[in-house]
């Protein structure tokens, strides 16, 4: 159900390459002025903002004189080395305008999964907050080559949002929200304006098979919604050309989809374990396993898992699935690929070899 961000609550707000550019190719400086002044008001109404912005490439293509995105990987670079220097100094002109000063932190996912560094960009982002800065984060693109690819900055927003303990989740794209279908095939597609994370609806329009999963377009933005609705933290994905849709959005006004989240959120360690942390394998585990993890909270043992993906060492992260590779959760092992793989295929399995302890393993079933 929706309701206004109480006063004082942290709001972040996600925009697109294709929001603030003209073709891909160059900043759209109107877009520009369009999101600071909604950010800048949403600071003025009592609701410290962080802003998660892309567009370094497509700003350092048009000081470069390109007239399309290349397709290699190191073009994308220097252009992004180009670009991100240009795209911080429009933002800092634009809210120096409003009379505030904006701050520039650049994130990578290898930064977010290690716990030190994952730490100290929270701090860093709360201390600006309180010192009234605004945060622009943008993904490191210079660096972050599988971003460059695939581009999202929608889960770069939801795992900001899960470290500032946002109270709501803000996706500006170029349609007015989540619709029924894809309006390029179906006619009488419709605008979702309220669902919840666990609707299955969400796992088609995305084409994930389960969980909080997905990449591209529509897909990443519902896996973001679902990463900020595993924090608690309630999604709205809308228009980033209505000049007030992020202040209608803080007040709980029926623009775009609104993202019902979870009752409670998971504990920060968990969460970090959940969406921080990339997965380097899969274990698969049986219906005994699965009832035990689910129902009884109890840890996993190796007697349970069946089959294993992927090469990891002990302390890493990795998936859990059903042999029918429905995602159960995720957790941080205690064995490596190799150690597991021995007992997995030994005659009789040790019955009480952890291999994922529980508090150190996340849930994420329905």
């Amino acid at each position: 159900m929706r309701h206004p961000v109480p006063s004082g609550g942290v709001v972040v707000a996600k925009i697109g390459s294709s929001s603030l550019t003209n073709d891909g190719l160059s900043l759209n400086d109107e877009a520009i002025r369009r999101i600071v002044q909604q950010v800048s008001d949403a600071w003025r109404a009592g609701h410290p903002t962080v802003l998660v912005t892309s567009a370094a490439v497509a700003a350092g293509l048009g000081a470069l004189g390109r007239t399309s995105r290349p397709a290699d990987v190191p073009s994308l670079q220097v252009a992004a080395a180009v670009g991100q220097g240009r795209l911080m100094e429009r933002y800092s002109r634009a809210f120096s305008e409003q009379g505030m000063v904006a701050g520039q932190i650049l994130l990578t996912k290898s930064v977010l999964a290690d716990r030190e560094q994952y730490l100290h960009a929270r701090q860093a982002l709360e201390r600006m907050l309180v010192e009234g800065v605004v945060p622009i984060v943008n993904e490191n693109d210079t660096v972050a080559v599988e971003e460059l690819r695939l581009g999202d900055n929608d889960r770069m927003a939801a795992l900001v949002a899960h470290l500032v303990r946002a109270q709501l989740l803000v996706l500006l794209t170029d349609t007015a929200g989540l619709l029924s279908a894809d309006p390029r095939v179906d006619a009488s597609a419709t605008l979702l304006t309220e669902v919840s994370h666990t609707d299955r609806l969400l796992d088609e329009l995305s084409g994930a098979r389960s969980g909080p999963l997905g990449s591209g377009g529509v897909g990443s933005k519902i896996a973001a919604a679902r990463m900020a609705a595993w924090s608690g933290v309630p999604t709205v994905i809308g228009s980033s050309r209505a000049p007030a849709a992020l202040g209608q959005a803080i007040a709980g006004e029926n623009i775009g989809t609104w993202v019902e989240p979870r009752l409670e959120r998971m504990p920060a360690r968990k969460l970090w374990i959940a969406f921080g942390q990339p997965a380097e394998g899969v274990v698969s585990i049986d219906d005994g396993a699965r009832t035990a993890l689910l129902a009884n909270g109890r840890s996993l043992l190796a007697v349970g898992v069946k089959r294993i993906a992927g090469t990891f060492d002990q302390g890493s992260a990795v998936e859990i699935h059903t042999l029918d590779s429905r995602l159960v959760g995720k957790g941080i092992v205690r064995l490596s690929s190799a150690e597991l793989a021995r007992s997995v295929g030994a005659e009789r399995p040790e019955p009480s070899l952890v291999v994922v302890h529980r508090d150190d393993l996340v849930v994420l079933a329905d």
